[in-house]
């Protein structure tokens, strides 16, 4: 029994507690080395050069892959926005279309309304001249 008590009397420590004291003697001096590294200048420096080395590398495969699909004549990046605005605009002019159709329709509708009701009371045409003079004024202030 005196062989399992260590010179100060205490037992000796189970595996596990060994390995547990060895693991936090090992994270210690890993966290002192790795604080001494961060610590300087040149970690910072390093630090920059890795980021701007990696952002130089993405924009070349970026654009090697732009490359290759142009030459497969595949759409790339590029073309779709190009695609996208066009496709914007179409849709902007297309509403504005919309808008002026929507608007002749409704000056017929009450042209055709009140020609009918002046031809039926006994009026004159002029009600009919004026709607398509106003017609022709908007057209030429929407272009």
């Amino acid at each position: 029994m005196a062989d399992n008590l260590t010179e100060n009397g205490a037992p000796p420590p189970t595996p596990e507690q060994e390995v547990r004291r060895l693991y936090e003697e090992a994270e210690t001096r890993v966290a002192r080395a790795a604080e001494r590294v961060v610590s300087r200048d040149s970690f910072g420096e390093l630090l920059a050069m890795v980021t701007e080395n990696t952002v130089a590398l993405t924009r070349i495969g970026n654009e090697a892959m732009d490359l290759v699909l142009r030459n497969l004549r595949l759409a790339g990046r590029q073309d779709i926005n190009r695609l996208t605005r066009a496709l914007g605009r179409t849709e902007d002019k297309l509403e504005q279309v919309l808008q002026e159709v929507e608007e002749l329709r409704a000056e017929v509708a009450s042209s055709s309304n009140g020609t009918s009701r002046s031809r039926a009371s006994g009026g004159s045409r002029s009600g009919g001249s004026r709607s398509s003079g106003s017609r022709s004024t908007r057209r030429s202030s929407s272009s």
